[in-house]
């Protein structure tokens, strides 16, 4: 006979809350879980900030720009989820992806948040192959963090 399968009290990327026998309340950890998914599914937040918003909404997302102050200190970088009037934070996953609605901008989670910077755009004039290389190589950085180039070995 097989060993019985040992679950952690937690999920491995996003450390949702597992239920467990014996465990009371289940009801409030499937919730909390269930709405966290609703939340991270949409990989969009409403935007990046460091403290928390005066009035948000159940289901509402926002980055944690660091220094975190108020309900979020301690919290840089996570995604804080609003869940029946509180606070929820998930942490990113390397390879994570959130479109900042306030910025109309995605955000690459690595080791830290990354955007890619607009290219500057060319004026033409005497400098003009100067100009495009700078560009190019402006371009190929925001393709290298949005991960459709590989990083140079």
């Amino acid at each position: 006979m097989a060993d019985p399968i040992v679950f952690s009290s937690s999920s491995p990327n996003f450390a949702l809350p597992l239920l467990f026998t014996g465990q009371a309340q289940k009801e409030f950890i499937l919730n909390q879980s269930t709405l966290a998914i609703d939340a991270l599914l949409q990989r969009g937040v409403e935007a990046s900030q460091e403290a928390p918003p005066a009035q948000a909404r159940d289901g509402e997302c926002y980055r944690v720009v660091a220094p975190a102050s108020g309900e979020w200190q301690g919290h840089d970088d996570a995604i804080a989820i609003r869940i029946s009037g509180s606070w929820n934070f998930a942490s990113p996953a390397h390879g994570m992806a959130v479109f900042d609605r306030a910025q109309q901008q995605l955000l690459i989670f690595k080791s830290s948040w990354e955007a890619a910077a607009r290219p500057t755009a060319l004026q033409g004039g005497s400098v003009i192959d100067v100009e495009a290389r700078a560009m190019l190589t402006e371009l190929a950085q925001a393709l290298k963090i949005y991960g459709l180039l590989p990083e140079a070995s």
